[in-house]
């Protein structure tokens, strides 16, 4: 049966996304560790803060677990949230997984615990560089109706691999952000079309940041996480300059873009504006001849 992913909450998503019964859950509600800074501002907390962590197997394959929870604060990252991610990259080093997977939907950090935010996902990201280092794989899958961005967004860059679907957006900004700094007419956040087409799944694969686009399925991203397992990207000096070198190729070919429809016509998609009604099969079936996928 399909089940929508984007409209499933954390704990759906991580129950049928792992092999039926395996999921053991670290730090559940029943432990009550909650964020020591919302109640001082008479915000309401969440048992879990927001994420939830643990173990199982993925088509009987071990891994560790993480999923935020949207409708929690955006899935916004405050100091017990990020502890909770730090603590299970930490704890892959001991365990050694076959995989991390982490299921993000975050807006960012929260700004009630800006400067705890701001430090727990810079240790999220050196958790997961960590952890990539000692050859365990980390996987990403971004699907949630609120995307993955602010440090979230970073932190699915420093992963091994992406998975999205359409549904799903990524960017370090969010449209709302963009509008605020620069005006409306730097970035309409009203504007649903440009905005999925700025950051949503199709233009991430299309683009090369998102390795494998989706359906709207937990059973599609389970299939895909399973296939992923064991892929890994070669982590070094040398690999780095090179993403430098690819971003500043980027610029260069793109920068002029002012609409992803320029930017998926320059990648060589055959009629740029049918992109939107394609679904995931049919898209990463195109034949770029623009130096695309």
């Amino acid at each position: 049966m399909r089940r929508s992913y984007a409209e499933a909450n954390a704990r759906e998503r991580v129950r049928h996304l792992l092999d039926e019964g395996s999921f053991r859950e670290i730090l559940g509600p029943a432990e009550r560790v909650t964020s020591p800074h919302l109640a001082q501002l008479d915000l309401p907390a969440a048992f879990d803060d927001g994420v939830v962590i643990g173990s199982g197997t993925l088509g009987g394959a071990p891994v560790l677990l993480a999923a935020q929870e949207g409708e929690f604060m955006g899935g916004g990252v405050g100091e017990v949230h990020g502890a909770k991610l730090v603590g299970l990259l930490q704890r892959a080093l001991d365990e050694r997984p076959a995989a991390v997977l982490l299921l993000a939907e975050s807006g960012g950090v929260r700004l009630h615990e800006a400067n705890a935010g701001l430090i727990a996902v810079s240790e999220v990201m050196r958790a997961l560089l960590a952890a990539r280092e000692a050859g365990i794989p980390v996987q990403v899958l971004i699907g949630g109706a609120n995307g993955c961005f602010g440090g979230m967004g970073l932190v699915a860059r420093c992963a091994d691999r992406v998975v999205m679907s359409e549904v799903g957006r990524l960017a370090m900004s969010g449209p709302e952000v963009i509008e605020s700094a620069h005006g409306v007419e730097e970035f309409d956040s009203k504007d649903r079309g440009r905005v999925w087409r700025t950051t949503g799944g199709k233009h991430r694969f299309l683009t090369g940041d998102c390795d494998a686009l989706v359906e709207d399925d937990i059973g599609a991203f389970r299939d895909a996480a399973i296939a992923g397992l064991g892929a890994r990207r070669p982590l070094g000096l040398e690999e780095l300059e090179a993403e430098h070198a690819l971003l500043a190729a980027r610029i260069e070919r793109f920068g002029d873009c002012r609409d992803a429809l320029e930017v998926w016509a320059r990648l060589g998609v055959p009629e740029p504006a049918r992109v939107p009604d394609l679904d995931a099969g049919a898209l990463c079936a195109l034949d770029l001849a623009g130096g695309g996928r």
